[in-house]
């Protein structure tokens, strides 16, 4: 044991004191992992795991009753039970309580994976840490060993999980460790999909999700999660992109980081460290928009996942089918015609792969279909007409946010350190235009019409049908692009469109 005064949530000592009240034996309850290893570091911790001695479930039930909280049994057999607390403006508390494992704590904290995660603190002695395996001395050297030979070969996803706590912490991975890592990855064909969608949403939730995406492919891992980055890795582009298909992507995926990092509410500039011209720009053009990027970046679309880690996700595939697209025109020029639209399906086959949810899924495939468009929209001249607007938005709703942020990664992806000042402002200020349209006048991006079908088969005469649709689509362009403005301007307009449509 090493002795020491330890940073830890105050939630800690508030359980701590409601099950005293309670009678509950203290001595035989532990906080364990994640929240020990971040009060170390002096970071705070919504999220408790407790080991307890003898009745887990109920422990969590008594926590549960006395906060006023939901209880879950997530597993009877190895009695885990959870607690769930949604105070009001302030991010989700889970506790979770388990049944000790092993013939003691120390059993326990050693069948654990790295030795960072296996330290505790008991409930009766919270200045006190329990360290068996010297996890505090290799938080402060910075390097990551695993608990035992055994903590990678019996669960393979914990190649993962080496990795992304390897980039979240700095910690260089310990030789030996390396070495089980490198023989487990092949394992990772075992893993179920849902834990391995778990692990590798949580790398892409990340602040540095490509540093951990290089490790796991220098590692082999990727080419076991993703086998279709293989292919990238064969295909060069032709200029004005300067790496070849995989390097492409992560560089996205980096660009990605740098965007929604300037685009957070809670960022501040820092003076002393400057800036280049990319970031810049990015700030002053859409820096208006943080809290609203922010907050979508926050949605959950379903319970504790986000809709962060699945653009970068999208980022990660948006190419995936363009070496089944590659053509060469004669003169030489490069083509990859269609990729949008087979890359979205492949996506949307390997959402369903890791067990998404139907709204996960729909938004990966609607973004990789339509990243392009953005690009497409910053040549024109004029930049996005309104009628160019209304048509993004309709098709895109909310997910057309991901599309503009996606455009501007795969535009850094594209000319890396060769980016222009004025190709930047050209993509910029068409990202902008669009933003400001859905963002600022939602009467342009996605406006209401004055009449609805039932209006035009009443006062028209039309009968229900595809007719109805197209007048209403007509009638709807119409007011964005400010010829009607009444309902009475709206009746004649859809009057004479349904005249013309008659003669022709």
């Amino acid at each position: 044991m090493v002795s020491g005064k330890l940073s830890l949530s105050p939630l800690v000592g508030k359980i701590a004191e409601l099950l005293a009240g309670k009678s509950v034996e203290l001595g035989g309850i532990y906080l364990v992992g994640g929240a020990v290893r971040d009060g170390l570091l002096g970071w705070s911790s919504h999220d408790l795991d407790f080991v307890v001695n003898e009745d887990s479930l109920e422990t969590g039930r008594k926590v549960a009753d006395a906060l006023g909280g939901a209880y879950f049994t997530l597993d009877e057999e190895f009695q885990v039970g959870r607690v769930v607390l949604t105070p009001e403006n302030q991010p989700r508390q889970i506790f979770d309580f388990v049944k000790l494992q092993g013939k003691d704590l120390v059993d326990d904290l050693q069948n654990r994976d790295f030795s960072i995660n296996a330290m505790a603190v008991s409930l009766a002695e919270m200045d006190t840490l329990i360290d068996p395996l010297g996890g505090a001395s290799d938080l402060l050297q910075r390097r990551l060993n695993a608990c035992s030979e055994e903590s990678l070969r019996s669960d393979p996803v914990r190649v993962l999980r080496a990795v992304r706590m390897s980039a979240k912490y700095q910690l260089a991975i310990a030789p030996k460790t390396r070495q089980l890592i490198v023989e487990s990855v092949p394992s990772l064909v075992d893993v179920s999909a849902e834990r391995l969608r778990d692990e590798l949403f949580k790398i892409l939730d990340s602040p540095r999700p490509s540093a951990s995406l290089r490790i796991l492919d220098r590692l082999g891992a990727m080419e076991i999660i993703l086998p279709e980055i293989a292919e990238l890795k064969t295909v060069s582009h032709a200029p004005p992109h300067i790496y070849d298909l995989w390097e492409h992507t992560l560089h996205t995926v980096e660009g990605l980081e740098e965007i929604l990092q300037l685009l957070d509410e809670h960022y501040v500039h820092d003076n002393q460290s400057g800036g280049d011209l990319f970031s810049g720009l990015v700030s002053q053009r859409l820096g208006r928009y943080r809290k609203q990027i922010s907050a979508h970046m926050a949605e959950e679309l379903v319970p504790e996942r986000t809709a962060r880690p699945l653009i970068f996700l999208a980022a990660l595939l948006h190419d995936i089918t363009k070496p089944a697209h590659l053509t060469v025109e004669e003169g030489g020029r490069i083509r990859f015609t269609g990729h949008e639209a087979s890359g979205a399906e492949f996506a949307a086959h390997f959402g369903a792969r890791l067990k998404l949810s139907r709204a996960e899924i729909h938004r990966l495939r609607r973004t990789i279909a339509d990243h392009a468009r953005p690009w497409y929209l910053a040549k024109l001249e004029a930049g996005p007409s309104k009628k160019a607007i209304y048509h993004f938005w309709r098709d895109n709703r909310d997910t057309g946010i991901d599309i503009c942020l996606l455009e501007l990664a795969d535009l850094r992806g594209v000319y890396g350190y060769t980016l222009s000042k004025e190709i930047m402002e050209q993509h910029l200020d068409a990202v902008r235009t669009l933003l400001e349209g859905y963002f600022e006048t939602p009467q342009l991006a996605l406006p209401k019409a004055l009449l609805d079908g039932n209006a035009l088969i009443a006062r028209l005469g039309i009968k229900p049908g595809p007719v109805v649709g197209e007048v209403l689509n007509a009638l709807i362009e119409a007011q964005v692009e400010g010829e009607v403005q009444t309902r009475e301007q709206a009746l004649e307009f859809a009057a004479e469109y349904l005249s013309n449509l008659n003669e022709n």
